[in-house]
């Protein structure tokens, strides 16, 4: 591995645009996670003894700030170490709990597949799963939902923001489409890629349950959250000692969850219209700089504000992730499940792209970190880039001839 990384030698600058995976952290952040693990959060929540009451104390205090960014009550938040967790959680527990005699599922065709394999591991219970298609841009096909929503469905879960195309669906609009067929129904939501890039207020949206991630708002790995609306039943899908919460045994990361609220405080006051700006500026200069290729996803403010994914024509792009990354630039393609399997992006099939357009594809995400520096010197080096990349491309070269 050393070897491998030696390759890249000295770069003139580093630019890091794959937080979709996992990234950098927000200043205060670490330093309530350092804090916690020092002096306020190290011990276990449910020990009756000192350290313990403070790191109970952390919990507290954590989960009545999420309750104010959320509009939750605090009863309503459930700790896990990730949203793949939540997700399991949200969809297998509420799997576990159902007494109703319903065996539908419906999510949409572009959800995060910690949302799809639990739906279909459901199946070998007897449940069927429906996937409701999108448009070219990724949105939900409303009419294909109000059909599909029928006296057997059970959960509906349809993410609030995609976490590779960044299309921001009318949430609202859609649980209300389902709600206003039968109100039992349960709508869960991964908004994962929505915390901080959208304004969250759980009780207007009526949802029943939803996903939210730490080191998709800057903040460290090892937390996430489930929202669990009063009333509706839930049934954990681990077991282990008891904890300070029902859902999910074992001792809660405190350090983690300190630096979580943290950095979802720091989203909560960011100025989205710089990230619009940044995004904007390297959509813009790629399309204009670059032949043969595809915005994947909408424009404007039907896309999230740090999203940018776009298909190369005649250039595989795993061969662009390194030939960007020898070049000092880190981004991803396709989905992070998928990319070292070499499989197309299941999103980018579903929105009607065709597998080589899938293969091509570069997801890139803006964060807080970055400046118009840092996205000229992207610009510079994408076109040369994929230039050298077709230039030893033979599909490219068979064409031209």
């Amino acid at each position: 591995m050393k070897g491998l990384i030696e390759l890249h030698g000295e770069v003139e600058r580093e630019v890091y645009l794959d937080s979709e995976n996992s990234g950098l952290i927000f200043p205060e952040a670490l330093e309530e996670l350092m804090k916690a693990y020092s002096e306020s959060g190290y011990a276990n929540p449910s020990i009756t003894h000192k350290a313990g009451w403070k790191s109970y104390e952390v919990l507290y205090r954590a989960s009545e700030e999420f309750s104010r960014i959320l509009n939750a009550s605090p009863v309503e938040l459930a700790y896990t170490h990730g949203a793949t967790e939540a997700n399991n959680l949200a969809i297998l527990g509420s799997a576990k709990a159902n007494k109703t005699g319903r065996r539908k599922i419906i999510t949409s065709s572009i959800e995060h597949l910690s949302v799809i394999f639990p739906a279909e591991r459901l199946q070998e219970q007897g449940y069927r799963v429906t996937k409701i298609p999108v448009d070219g841009e990724g949105f939900v096909i409303r009419d294909q939902l109000e059909k599909e929503t029928d006296d057997h469905t059970f959960l509906v879960s349809i993410g609030a923001v995609n976490h590779e195309i960044g299309v921001v669906q009318d949430l609202k609009e859609l649980v209300e489409v389902v709600k206003d067929r039968d109100p039992s129904i349960l709508f869960h939501t991964d908004m994962a890629d929505a915390l901080g890039r959208m304004r969250i207020n759980l009780k207007e949206l009526n949802v029943d349950l939803a996903s939210f991630s730490s080191h998709k708002v800057y903040g460290p790995k090892g937390a996430g959250l489930l929202y669990v609306r009063e009333g509706v039943n839930l049934e954990p899908v681990i077991h282990g000692q008891l904890s300070s919460q029902r859902l999910w045994p074992g001792v809660e990361n405190i350090p983690a969850i300190a630096g979580f609220v943290k950095a979802a405080e720091a989203m909560d006051k960011l100025d989205k219209i710089r990230l619009v700006k940044l995004r904007d500026r390297l959509i813009d200069g790629i399309t204009s700089q670059v032949e043969d290729i595809v915005l994947n996803g909408p424009r404007g403010s039907g896309r999230a504000p740090d999203n940018v994914n776009i298909s190369f024509l005649y250039v595989e792009g795993e061969a662009l992730i390194v030939e960007l990354s020898m070049r000092g630039i880190y981004a991803s393609s396709g989905s992070a499940c998928t990319s070292r399997i070499l499989q197309p992006s299941h999103v980018l099939l579903a929105i009607g792209r065709r597998y080589e357009e899938a293969h091509g594809s570069l997801l890139m995400k803006v964060t807080p970190f970055h400046d118009e520096e840092d996205i000229d010197y992207v610009l510079r080096h994408i076109p040369q880039g994929v230039a050298r990349l077709r230039s030893l491309s033979p599909i490219k070269r068979k064409e031209v001839k």
